[in-house]
Formats: structure tokens, C-alpha cells, sequence
């Protein structure tokens, strides 16, 4: 997804379906939550429709541990961070030239390097730019309109796509002017601001990402009256687990035996260590420091303290403010209406304020584009 207009489309398509009664999709998150009714319809339907769409999905499951989806997710956001980063360079390399050409002809009235302002040396430029740094753009645009919406690749690519196709046309025509430099820095602005999103996405669920490193990953049970270390999700209520100094708490029990002090901070924000002994109440993800002792586990999973903090972070994040309801709705509108603002300007140009000038008419209609 690349915009607001992405996830109202993917929202639209998944509430018309058969069976569900509600979708919401995060765009910051990359996730969306459907209500449905499972005698209707299942969760590899929804997928396929996501798929048909034109973007990826897969089911997070509630057994699935919640740090593995993380991780999952994780390495997803690092691939797109790591795909931006490399196709930014690229146009950024290619970029640069017709950028430094652009601004010694603009201040100085002729370019300096003189191979510079040669129309094939700038089409060779910005080729690459177009094309393979954009092609991102192209297939965002193409999925968009098949499904019959329109996002902001759209406008990327109308925009781009008019300004070089224009000057292809022109380096055949003598004294023609060229504006490879307009769409290849057009794309390299674009890109930057896709990385530096998908940069700021990633750091939106670090504190998720936080609460989840701490959560033990194994816990010491007492089984058959022997100690065994054993996967944090096979820790049952009722089980007895040993803690030893310096370790986290696993899950949420009672102390039946032993005492210590427990680093509750991060719960209460106290730095100061909370004694602790039989009957007293410990939370997962705390830290025993001193002494050791056995406690009844009570609460595990998805019941602990700290499982259900991270529910909350993660149900505030993927809900909508109402205002944030409308603005997907104009989102869905906003696309085309640019679009058709944008003929219009070329209209009126090339017939009443430049009749005949499809250069300067073409000029406009692409910074309207831009613009938007």
C-alpha cells in the first residue's frame, strides 16, 4: 500500500464480499481487521480477495507467538526499506546530471559540460529513472486502475509519463525542447519520500516491538519433580516455574515458595526493586533480581499483563479517528479529481491562454500532477 487511497480501495473490496460485516485497514501498520461470519466465507477467501486486488496478505494467527509475527513483519518492513533505499540511489545517480544541467542553464543561462545538454545523453539519463526505478509506480498504477480505482502512483505516472514521452517526441524535432530532467527528478524526490515513509512506518511499531522483547522466550517448570526448561507457550496455569536471579518472570502467577526483590518498572516506572515472598502477586515480564523462588503460574499466552498491554498498543494503533475516516473516504475522490483538473488545465492552455503551444500546455498539465 502506498497511500490513503490504497487501503480505502482494499477496505471497500473486502466489505462487499459475502460474510463480512466489517473491514478496517491500517495503513502505518500494513495490517487490516475483517468481522466476519465463518459459514460464510474463511480467511483464504479474504486473502484471495486482497490478492485480486492487487496486494500481498497472509492470516496472522492467535497461536501463531506474537513475536514471531513480529519478527515476520520486521524483516517485511526492512525488504521494502532495503528495495526503496537501492532503487533511490539508482535515480538518484542518473538524476543528478540532468539536475546539475537543469540548474547551470536556469542561472546561467548555458550548461558548463556541454554533453550535458545533448537530448540523447539526456534520454539515455532518464531511462533508467523511468523505468526501472519507476516501474514500481507503473505496476502500483495498473493494479490500481483494474480494480477501477486510482491512487497516487497514478499521478506519479501520468505525470513522469507525459513529461518523457513529450521529449522523446521532441529530441527528433529540431530545436525541440526536452524535459527528461522533470520526470527523472520527479521520480528520484518521490522515491526519497517512499524511503524515509517506509523508514518512519518501521520506527511506528517499535514500542510494540519493545514490549515484545520482553517477554522470556523459555520458562524453568517443575515437571515430574524435575526442573526442565521448556518454551515459553507450553507453560500451562497451574504449572510450577523456578526463577532465578537475574531472569525474567515468564508468565503471571503467585509465590509459593522463596523470596526476592522484583524490577516491577516496567509496570509502575519505579526503579526501586518490590519485595517479594509467598502469596505476592508477579507479573511476566518482570525482572527477579536477587533471590530465587517458585511461584503457580495463572495467568499464560494471551491472558498475561504484558500480553494484553500489547493488545491495547496494537488495537489503538490499528483503530481510526473519525477524522481519519473522512479522509479516506476523500481519498477515494481525490485521485481522479486531480486528474481531471489537470486535463482541464491542459485544455484550457493549449486552446485559449497558448493556442497551439502543446509544450507550455503540457508543462501545466503535468504541474498539476506534481502539485498533487
Amino acid at each position: 500500500m502506498t497511500c490513503a487511497a490504497c487501503s480505502a480501495r482494499i477496505e471497500r473490496g473486502l466489505k462487499k464480499m459475502p460474510g463480512v460485516h466489517n473491514a478496517a485497514v491500517n495503513l502505518a501498520l500494513g495490517r487490516a481487521t475483517v468481522a466476519y461470519d465463518p459459514d460464510a466465507t474463511d480467511s483464504a477467501a479474504i486473502i484471495a480477495k486482497v490478492i485480486d486486488i492487487g496486494y500481498g496478505a497472509e492470516e496472522l494467527k492467535p497461536e501463531v507467538l506474537a513475536a514471531a509475527a513480529a519478527d515476520r513483519e520486521k524483516a517485511a518492513r526492512e525488504a521494502e526499506l532495503a528495495g526503496f533505499q537501492r532503487m533511490f540511489l539508482l535515480s538518484a545517480v542518473f538524476s543528478l546530471p540532468l539536475a546539475v544541467n537543469m540548474l547551470l542553464e536556469l542561472f546561467m543561462g548555458h550548461g558548463m559540460v556541454p554533453v550535458l545538454g545533448n537530448k540523447i545523453v539526456q534520454w539515455i539519463l532518464a531511462t533508467p529513472v523511468q523505468f526501472v526505478a519507476g516501474w514500481s509506480f507503473y505496476r502500483d498504477a495498473y493494479n490500481s486502475l483494474r480494480n477501477a480505482g486510482a491512487n497516487m502512483s497514478v499521478l506519479v505516472a501520468l505525470g513522469t509519463s507525459a513529461a518523457y514521452f513529450f521529449s522523446v517526441v521532441q529530441v527528433f524535432v529540431p530545436h525541440g525542447m526536452v524535459y527528461f530532467e522533470t520526470s527523472a527528478i520527479l521520480i528520484t524526490l518521490i522515491l526519497l519520500g517512499k524511503m524515509l515513509e517506509a523508514r518512519a512506518k518501521g520506527q511506528t511499531s517499535e514500542a510494540i516491538r519493545r514490549l515484545m522483547d520482553m517477554q522470556a522466550k523459555t520458562a524453568r517448570v517443575v515437571r515430574g519433580g524435575t526442573e526442565i526448561d521448556v518454551p515459553i507457550e507450553a507453560v500451562a496455569a497451574g504449572d510450577t516455574v523456578v526463577v532465578r536471579p537475574g531472569e525474567r518472570i515468564p508468565v503471571d502467577g503467585v509465590i509459593v515458595s522463596g523470596n526476592s526483590a522484583v524490577d516491577e518498572s516496567m509496570l509502575t516506572g519505579e526503579s526501586i526493586p518490590v519485595d517479594k515472598g509467598p502469596g505476592a502477586q508477579v507479573t511476566g515480564g518482570t525482572i527477579n533480581k536477587f533471590g530465587s523462588f517458585s511461584f503457580r503460574a495463572t495467568r499464560v499466552g494471551r491472558d498475561t499483563a504484558l500480553a494484553r498491554i500489547i493488545r491495547v498498543v496494537e488495537e489503538a494503533q490499528a483503530s481510526k479517528a473519525p477524522i481519519q475516516r473522512i479522509a479516506d473516504i476523500i481519498a477515494g475522490y481525490f485521485v481522479p479529481t486531480v486528474v481531471g483538473i489537470a486535463c482541464l488545465t491542459f485544455i484550457v492552455w493549449y486552446f485559449w491562454l497558448a493556442p497551439g503551444d502543446i509544450a507550455r500546455s503540457l508543462v501545466n498539465f503535468t504541474a498539476v500532477l506534481v502539485i498533487a
